[in-house]
């Protein structure tokens, strides 16, 4: 009898999902697997081929040359994406991703083209996905559900260091109008909204470190 379990973590945008899955996965040895990067690489693929995403059969038909994997990097252990075999982890967190990232994910059939993937993915369990809406779209039956929280501007000061080191051009002001932006598009679009699961248990890390934050989670899979 198969004992690993599907555990979800939805939540805002740099409210700490991925840092939380990421150490999840590893302390239970589970796959990580990234929801939100793959919505990002879809936006990249349309940046890149300079498709109109609101002609959908532009979009349909270039959704049919997308392939989307996960690899361990064996050095740093992480697991890393990769779109039509290139390794794109480190060009999906940029600013121009993000801007456009949540337009993308609203198109009802790119999240179809991602939910099917990511249930190809859940096929055997044993996985930690974080996301907006997996818990409730992609596996409403996860026997662990997490939904993340944070003060806004305790998220917008996270986001702005990470993406202060890549590009110090950035202002603060650019990232706190970019989260605000994805948080409203995230939590009104049409299709699977941003919101908890009646069955999940609220993360609010805004005064928590990392290793607190790790604890909370390993006690509810325990």
């Amino acid at each position: 009898m198969n004992t690993n379990k599907i555990i979800t973590i939805d939540g805002w945008s740099a409210c700490g999902k991925s840092t939380v899955a990421k150490q999840l996965a590893k302390e239970l040895g589970y796959v990580y697997i990234d929801s939100g990067a793959m919505y990002r690489a879809i936006t990249l693929y349309f940046l890149r081929n300079h498709i109109d995403w609101t002609d959908i059969k532009e979009v349909t038909e270039a959704l049919k040359n997308i392939d989307i994997q996960f690899h361990c990097n064996c050095k740093s252990q992480q697991s890393e994406i990769f779109l039509n075999n290139e390794n794109i982890e480190y060009l999906i967190r940029d600013l121009v991703i993000a801007e456009k990232v949540s337009d993308v994910a609203a198109i009802r059939e790119v999240r179809s083209f991602a939910v099917t993937q990511q249930h190809k993915m859940g096929e055997k369990k044993g996985i930690v996905m974080d996301g907006r809406d997996i818990g409730t779209t992609v596996f409403p039956d996860a026997e662990i559900k997490i939904f993340m929280t944070a003060d806004s501007a305790v998220r917008v000061e996270r986001r702005f260091k990470e993406l202060f080191e890549k590009n110090p051009n950035i202002t603060i002001e650019e990232v706190k109008n970019n989260l605000e932006m994805r948080d409203y598009i995230d939590s009104h679009r049409e299709v699977s909204p941003l919101r908890k699961a009646d069955d999940a248990v609220v993360l609010d890390n805004t005064h928590l470190t990392m290793e607190e934050q790790l604890a909370f989670a390993l006690q509810l899979v325990k």
